[in-house]
């Protein structure tokens, strides 16, 4: 099976606008905003997404002139200006700063326009992650759990109140406690408790359940020493873990909802676990769809032009074939 690498994963309707947005034209990106109203997990992601397509480009800008009474417009507009500031972040531009500043100032007037809205305050979690320091006041606000670090849990608040359990601010969270300078965080315990205390807000339903396997990739990326890899899966801790989320999110959320991030990593845990026949049932779901991640962190070595793909095909093939024959030596229901 040829694989399928693409942002909008099983989101067709994203996908064409996402390949609107590249070519200039924006009506369309409108149109989809305009239909996802306030299914605030959808319009997060989808907003996200074509920020990411259209962060090159003035396509939004042309949006806003045509239509500057638009509330969709600025919050792209908003959207655009985030990316922007935290490529520039990432590759260490001189003109960071100014762009983060101009990201703020477009993200504070969508929040002012639109308070119900938790899209601007994700904004918010997202730029926190340039503030490595901690400088700002809301990004080292003291939380009621002792374990964690000072951080942006006001701003995760905000959200929370709007749209709780929402994937992207706490993905972004997890970021910023990533990206917090080494002198303030010389470990990855922080980003453990951290994961260890999403999952006790017990968020049945939410791909949040998934967050400690996210961490534990990160533990993987960052120290290749482990020879034994594979068998920290197949740990108790961390199957329970895994098997919360395939019973507690995949079995659960709407079909239509599941991003490819997600469904790939529980696939990969659920393999790694040697839990193939669940694997098996994730893998089908996904289709020809994949994420480069976690396969691209946690390969094991191969001398495959693209290990990570090359690991992601023989999980695949190892859970498919395994659920076959495990099914075949059922036999049929009576």
């Amino acid at each position: 099976m040829r694989l399928v690498y693409h942002p909008a994963g099983h989101d067709e309707d994203l996908r064409v606008a996402i390949v609107e947005v590249q070519a200039g034209r924006w009506r369309t990106a409108a149109e989809l905003l305009s239909r996802t109203g306030t299914h605030w997990a959808l319009r997060t992601s989808r907003t996200q997404i074509l920020a990411v397509a259209a962060a090159r480009s003035d396509v939004i800008g042309a949006w806003r002139s045509e239509e500057p009474g638009s509330y969709d417009a600025q919050l792209m507009s908003a959207r655009v200006a985030v990316e922007r500031a935290l490529r520039a972040h990432r590759n260490q531009h001189p003109h960071t700063p100014q762009l983060e500043t101009r990201a703020r100032h477009e993200v504070w007037l969508a929040a002012h326009r639109a308070p119900h809205d938790p899209v601007p305050w994700v904004c918010l979690l997202a730029l926190a992650q340039i503030d490595t320091r901690q400088l700002l006041p809301e990004h080292r606000l003291e939380h009621s759990e002792p374990m964690l670090p000072h951080g942006p849990w006001g701003l995760l608040d905000q959200v929370t109140r709007r749209d709780p359990y929402n994937r992207e601010a706490y993905h972004r969270v997890l970021q910023f406690l990533l990206a917090r300078d080494v002198q303030l965080a010389p470990s990855l315990a922080a980003v453990v408790d951290f994961g260890r205390w999403v999952v006790s807000q017990r968020p049945v339903g939410s791909p949040l359940l998934l967050v400690p396997a996210y961490v534990q990739v990160e533990q993987r990326r960052r120290s290749r020493a482990d020879l034994l890899w594979r068998q920290q899966w197949a740990r108790e801790s961390s199957l329970d873990h895994t098997l919360a989320a395939f019973h507690g999110w995949f079995r659960k959320a709407d079909a239509g909802e599941r991003s490819v991030a997600d469904l790939s990593l529980l696939a990969f845990t659920l393999w790694a676990g040697c839990q193939y026949v669940e694997a098996a049932e994730v893998f089908e779901a996904m289709g020809p769809y994949a994420a480069r991640e976690p396969w691209a962190s946690v390969r094991d070595g191969s001398s495959a032009p693209d290990p990570g793909e090359a690991l992601l095909l023989r999980a695949r093939g190892e859970s498919l074939s395994y659920a076959r024959s495990h099914k075949q030596r059922a036999g049929p229901h009576p």
